[in-house]
């Protein structure tokens, strides 16, 4: 990837305020745009050998000042209600772009009822389309694009209103010359939430982790992994060519390609249900209105996975450890619970050894080199 960002500061923007109200108000007249230089430089993400090349928008292409506005956005509070909170407070780095919390929190301190999904390799998430919905748990958004508008708006999230948020945005100092040179826009009445959503999902794409991961350099001959971890992988990938007996974990029917997931949408026995209509959280199902589909929910990539707990879609499992006992005990019964559960429910029990052989395996995938490059750090 392209390290030559420009480093910008930002001023800070006031806003009267009382309680939790904090009203913009839009400049009287639009401000032109066009002395400030627009040259977009392309930015060609390098990825890891064997990663697919990433599916892009043909009308949104990687720039480095998109990127950086994207940062910039990411990691601001002005996208909030109240400027209290931004993506980030959801999304931290050293998290694996999640907040380390069961439930995440908004402005008003109103719990949701999901964990806050990992952004790292989120670019892939539409290399498999699964009825054209690839993102966030349920699976109810088509793009990044289109998911990056929603937390402004959400209630419990950032619980504030795109109009307020662009105005903010038009009377800001400085960012409608981060807007010119992301985007060529000509005036302050041209940044829009459409242009902000573009420049998050911009900074989203740069995330991709992998190649600094104990599994890859493994791969590549560059480092052993230890008879254990070893192990682990063999379970894993129902791969045992050493004669040692090894069971199936069944983890790679889910959990498998470059990106560790299959990209789709799949009960895997957390919630018990009678019949197809007993799920409390219906998940996908409530999002198409397909009952075969209720209780399932999309698959998440392990890159980094053990710095992302608590696990699943509502943070049912603080350790890895709770989730390998999960799997082996096949999860909980309904109709529709993948059959790789009922496989490993009728299976004998892993024994200590291979369950820690198993975490072991998983702690290979992590790459952490990210939490050192000033791309992905705050700019404030």
């Amino acid at each position: 990837m392209k390290k030559s960002f420009f480093s910008l500061l930002l001023l800070p923007l006031l806003f009267v305020a009382c309680g939790k109200e904090h009203v913009a108000v839009c400049p009287e007249a639009a401000q032109s745009l066009e002395n400030i230089p627009y040259a977009p430089v392309p930015v060609t993400l390098q990825f890891p050998l064997g990663f697919p090349t990433m599916p892009l928008p043909a009308d949104n292409p990687l720039t480095e000042d998109g990127i950086q506005l994207g940062r910039h956005l990411f990691f601001d509070k002005i996208l909030s209600g109240d400027l209290s909170m931004g993506c980030s407070d959801c999304h931290q780095p050293r998290y694996g772009f999640t907040d380390g919390r069961r439930f995440s929190t908004g402005i008003d301190g109103i719990e949701g009822h999901r964990s806050a999904m990992p952004l790292m390799n989120v670019g892939f998430s539409s290399e498999v389309s699964q009825e054209g919905r690839n993102f966030m748990w349920d699976g109810r958004f088509p793009s990044l694009e289109v998911q990056a508008l929603a937390p402004t708006n959400d209630p419990i999230e950032l619980h504030g209103n795109w109009p307020d948020i662009e105005c903010r945005l038009r009377a800001h100092p400085t960012y409608p010359a981060l807007f010119r040179k992301a985007f060529g826009i000509r005036s302050t009445d041209e940044i829009t939430r459409q242009l902000v959503a573009k420049a998050l999902s911009q900074f989203q794409r740069s995330i991709v982790v992998g190649a600094n991961s104990k599994y890859y350099r493994a791969q590549l001959g560059l480092e052993n992994l230890t008879d254990s971890e070893n192990r682990g992988r063999m379970m894993f990938f129902a791969n045992d060519t050493t004669g040692q007996e090894l069971p199936d974990a069944e983890c790679a029917h889910c959990h498998n390609g470059s990106q560790f997931t299959n990209f789709r949408f799949v009960n895997n026995g957390l919630q018990p249900a009678a019949t197809l209509t007993d799920f409390l959280d219906p998940g996908l199902g409530r999002i198409n209105g397909r009952n075969a589909d209720n209780g399932k929910f999309k698959t998440p990539s392990l890159w980094n996975v053990v710095l992302t707990a608590p696990y699943m879609h509502a943070g049912q499992f603080a350790t890895l450890e709770e989730v390998i006992d999960h799997y082996d005990r096949g999860g909980q019964y309904s109709p529709n619970r993948a059959t790789e559960l009922v496989q490993l429910e009728q299976a004998p029990a892993f024994t200590p050894q291979q369950k820690a052989d198993l975490i072991a395996f998983l702690h290979t995938l992590t790459d952490t080199a990210y939490l050192s490059n000033p791309l992905y750090t705050s700019p404030f």
